[in-house]
């Protein structure tokens, strides 16, 4: 890219996604504010802002395009009053993000012309625009005003692409360089020209001398005959009614009727729909309505047009709102109606109307499907006829299409927040308490209309200070999708806590992923994903004493990993089925993670939010991961801002873990005799253990578990026998390995036994217990506080 001279005309560009994270900062950008782009892509776009960030986010709400001026801060300090002009942009798949832009110039503006000369251009009835030979706009009469529904100091010093971003407009800045270098007239691209009107071309503009200076765009106007067998149509329109969310709706209800119905209009929505029948405007009191959109070409929303985007509207009872309400039909009105004029100047609700200059009102009901909705309100300037029968019933069409788009993107807010509200229930609010790891989790649901995803994580402490990783994906959104993903979730826990080894967990995870599909198929055999069938997952277990992670997976991405010196690959962890096949093995591995290693888990959303090569993609990821970072919560962000653009199409599920390791100062493990005499020297050397390590207030109850648990290992069990205590933080645990693969049970011991006590002592004295079964034999496990033992 060629770097703008400085005190040269130039243009600053920056693309901020909806997060409000500047992903994009050209060369112009660098060169107005004195930042690189190194320096601030990736951080918030209101970091630049000299003013409170809460204005910039009301001036964008609800809107597609603004302008106006912004106080930016320079590198250094100093304040900078730009004039902007910001586009809300909707690639193919759904992604939203803003292309802001600011024309920066030294040049003086050229001299206006006579006064005979000006009246003609500014009030010549075809659009006009002059772009001067760096191709920027330099005039622009009321007509391209009104057709680009954007003021000509908004524009100046623009070029078209950046006035109206698009390819057509990309085509027209090419044939307008064209027309400056051959000296003749170009045709302006069909797409451009169903923007600006019918017959759009490119002239260009000698000096006396035959040099060419400038280029004029023009289009001609349609008559005032042609122009009624051409009004907007809402059956051709189909932007109208689309929108998946109500205030988009709304406001594209104003990008199709401002300016080829109006000049000026504004949606106000009743915030609880009214049914057909209910009385729809109480004739004792006003009428509370909420502002969903507003839109006035060519000056643009202000202040001076009173409530913005969000904002409470109460109209009184004789309002031309609440009596279109009560009516439920549309109403005409003159503004100079007493009626009208009286509602306008005083109440807040109608200041657009004021600030506009409208003559002719035109107040139409939002209806769907026997609900009312609110009401839509436009209105006509002087300059063009008050609005007549044909008028009113196309605004009823185009309303009526708003309205069921309304209705429905309401509908799917709704389920949309049921969904998440039941996802955030079964997500993991906090991380349990664990010493193994150091760990940052990260969950984004996606932004597009297919629904909330099942994606989840879970963090599951173990015996023997282990701890289980869990990162699944369920196919399909929605309620559904979020609920299997809780069953699965709270399946996974359950299994965990008998200590199944990671493959045999997730065979039971697969047969309980058939048996909920069987159950399901048997009431909606058409239904996607019955009971999670697709689903991957993939399970990992930490043992902070060995160092070692045994992992499987389910057909889920693979785990990245990255040791202390700075190396970063994925764990070789066989792909194994999805859930839900049955009859396909899991494989389970063991990696030896040094202290110190960083493990990240995923859902494959973390990709598919980029619309790049997946191996870019996986280097971004990787270079990301290796990025010095102060915490782990850093690391994550890292990664989502390398890798995210905009927000993501699929919901994302990231959890980040930094190996601990227990040094050999905290186990200690010895090997015992299969005999009943060797209980003793067990316990001997529990509490002389104990006392190495400060814990003597620990050694009576420790010394009683000891007994027992070898008792029953030595009587029942088969040898080896092993006796294990690990010391972490505050607790102490107390573990018996036996090669059988017996399970202890307790009992009820009648008051002559013998025996039968021993674990009931153990569960008395311990705050946890239970048996782990490795590949041969077992292990009988207690745990107990020692924080006042250590205190």
């Amino acid at each position: 890219m060629e770097r703008p001279e400085r005190q040269s005309t130039y243009t600053a560009t920056a693309t901020i996604d909806e997060q409000g994270i500047l992903t994009g900062w050209s060369e112009g950008a660098e060169l107005l504010l004195g930042y690189d782009s190194p320096a601030v892509v990736g951080r918030p776009a209101t970091a630049l802002l000299a003013t409170d960030c809460s204005a910039a986010r009301r001036m964008l709400a609800g809107r597609d395009r603004w302008n106006g001026t912004v106080p930016l801060r320079h590198r250094d300090g100093r304040l900078l009053e730009l004039g902007v002009l910001a586009h809300r942009r909707t690639s193919d798949t759904g992604a939203t993000d803003w292309l802001v832009v600011s024309a920066v110039t030294a040049r003086a503006q050229p001299p206006r012309g006579e006064p005979l000369e000006e009246w003609t251009f500014l009030q010549s009835p075809f659009p006009l625009a002059i772009f001067d030979a760096e191709l920027r706009l330099v005039r622009a009469n009321r007509r391209m005003e009104h057709a680009l529904a954007l003021p000509e100091a908004a524009m100046r010093g623009l070029r078209l692409p950046h006035i109206v971003p698009g390819t057509a407009s990309e085509d027209a800045d090419r044939s307008m360089r064209l027309a400056l270098e051959t000296g003749r007239p170009q045709q302006v691209p069909d797409r451009l020209g169903a923007e600006l009107g019918r017959g759009a071309v490119l002239t260009p503009l000698k000096d006396a001398d035959a040099r060419v200076r400038a280029v004029c765009l023009s289009t001609q106007t349609p008559t005032q005959h042609s122009a009624a067998r051409q009004r907007p149509s809402a059956e051709s329109d189909t932007r109208v009614g689309a929108a998946a969310d109500q205030a988009r709706a709304a406001q594209e209800l104003g990008e199709v009727t401002v300016p080829r119905l109006a000049d000026v209009m504004a949606v106000d929505l009743l915030d609880s729909p009214r049914a057909a029948g209910e009385e729809p405007a109480p004739r004792q009191g006003p009428v509370v309505l909420r502002r969903a959109a507003l839109r006035v070409v060519p000056e643009g929303v202000g202040p001076a047009y009173g409530s913005g985007i969000g904002e409470a509207v109460i109209c009184p009872p004789a309002s031309p709102p609440a009596r279109s309400l009560t009516a439920g039909r549309p109403l005409l009105y003159d503004t100079a109606d007493p009626l009208v004029a009286e509602w306008a100047a005083v109440d807040p609700g109608a200041a657009w109307l004021r600030a506009s200059g409208a003559c002719s009102l035109l107040a139409v009901p939002l209806l769907a499907q026997d609900s009312t909705l609110g009401v839509a309100l436009f209105g006509r300037r002087p300059d063009r006829e008050p609005f007549g029968p044909e008028d009113l019933r196309l605004a009823q069409e185009f309303t009526a299409k708003a309205a069921a788009g309304i209705r429905q993107a309401r509908s799917y807010t709704r389920t949309r927040t049921t969904t998440m509200a039941l996802q955030q229930s079964l997500l993991p609010h906090t991380l349990p308490d664990q010493a193994a790891l150091e760990i940052a989790t990260r969950y984004l649901p996606a932004a597009t209309g297919a629904g909330v995803g099942g994606d989840w994580f879970d963090v599951i402490p173990l015996s023997g200070a282990r701890v289980a990783l869990v990162v699944g994906d369920v196919v399909g959104h929605g309620i559904r999708a979020s609920a299997t993903m809780g069953r699965l979730r709270t399946a996974v826990r359950t299994l965990a806590d008998v200590d199944l080894p990671a493959d045999e967990l997730l065979t039971h995870l697969d047969d309980l992923v058939l048996r909920l599909a069987a159950d399901e198929g048997s009431t909606d055999p058409t239904a996607e994903t019955a009971g999670g069938i697709g689903t991957t997952c993939l399970y990992a277990v930490y043992d902070p004493v060995s160092r070692r992670c045994t992992l499987a997976r389910a057909g889920h991405p693979p785990p990245a990993v990255v040791t202390p010196d700075g190396a970063v690959r994925f764990l070789d962890v066989p792909a194994g089925p999805p859930l839900g096949l049955g009859g396909l093995p899991f494989e389970a591995i063991e990696a030896e993670l040094p202290e110190g290693s960083l493990l990240a888990l995923y859902t494959d959303g973390l990709f598919e939010a980029r619309e790049h090569d997946i191996d870019e993609a996986l280097d971004k990821m990787f270079a990301a991961l290796v990025r010095p970072a102060r915490s782990l919560d850093a690391v994550c962000d890292h990664v989502l801002t390398e890798l995210l653009t905009h927000r993501p199409d699929d919901d994302i599920a990231l959890l980040v873990a930094r190996t601990r390791v227990l040094h050999e100062d905290r186990v200690a493990a010895w090997e015992l005799e299969n005999d009943p005499e060797d209980v003793a020297r067990a316990r001997r050397l529990a509490c002389d253990q104990l006392s190495a390590w400060g814990l003597d207030e620990a050694s009576f109850p420790t010394e009683l578990m000891v007994s027992e648990l070898v008792t029953n290992a030595i009587r029942y069990g088969r040898p080896p026998i092993q006796l294990r205590l690990i010391h972490q933080d505050a607790t102490l645990i107390c573990e018996v390995y036996d090669s059988s693969g017996s399970t202890p049970h307790m009992r009820r011991a009648r008051i002559f036994d013998e025996g039968g006590r021993g674990l009931l002592l153990v569960a008395q004295l311990a705050e946890r217990w239970g048996t782990r079964h490795d590949r041969i034999g077992k292990t009988v496990w207690a745990e107990q506080s020692v924080a006042a033992a250590t205190g």
